[in-house]
């Protein structure tokens, strides 16, 4: 049971990450299907990745408008969003 908890816990957080690099998945997006905030995903992200991956993400990020539900013009749904919902 409890590695069940770890491997699902795990699969949440790879699936974060993925979202998170995704330049078309708001942090709104992620929020609303993750339950993780933009600053949980920030830590998440930090605590996973090597620092100069890191950077680089953050880079990216600020450098980004659209990483804001505000800043999309469409509705636009990725295919590992509609596959989360399998996974919670």
């Amino acid at each position: 049971m409890k590695s069940q908890k770890k491997d699902l816990l795990d699969a949440l957080d790879h699936l974060v990450i993925e979202l998170a690099w995704s330049d078309k998945v708001s942090f709104e997006a992620i929020e609303q299907q993750t339950g993780k905030n933009e600053k949980q995903v920030i830590e998440l992200m930090r605590r996973h990745l090597k620092p100069s991956s890191f950077k680089l993400w953050r880079t990216r990020v600020n450098g980004r408008n659209k990483k804001h539900e505000k800043a999309f013009a469409s509705n636009w749904t990725s295919v590992r969003q509609r596959s989360l919902a399998m996974l919670i």
